[in-house]
């Protein structure tokens, strides 16, 4: 057998957490991929608040070594995604969690 080869990129993860329905979530995710080039991760999450609770996905995006990107690329890569979820779920928002800071998006009339 010959060694395998090993490649390597900076750690970028993003992933977005979004309540809805995890079967459509995919579904918008699959178009997503096959239309732009991506890959992504989607797992179903329990949202448990005060008050209540509801279903949802968490969807994660990272820096592939064999398809190395940048930061700012990854991220604009996110942003059109979880916009996609959020009207394709209707949502009215959702929060990304970056390796640096943690956003909030919202399109509540407030």
């Amino acid at each position: 057998m010959k060694n395998p080869k090993s490649t390597f990129a900076p750690t970028i993860r993003f992933d977005i957490f979004i309540a809805g329905d995890y079967d459509l979530a995919r579904k918008i995710c699959r178009e997503w991929a096959l239309e732009v080039g991506a890959c992504v991760t989607v797992e179903r999450v329990d949202y448990v608040y005060t008050g209540g609770e509801e279903a949802g996905v968490r969807v994660g995006l990272i820096n592939y070594p064999r398809f190395p990107t940048t930061y700012e690329e990854l991220y604009d890569k996110t942003r059109v995604i979880a916009d996609k979820l959020m009207v394709g779920l209707c949502q009215l928002s959702y929060s990304i969690v970056g390796p640096e800071q943690t956003e909030w998006v919202s399109r509540r009339p407030e």
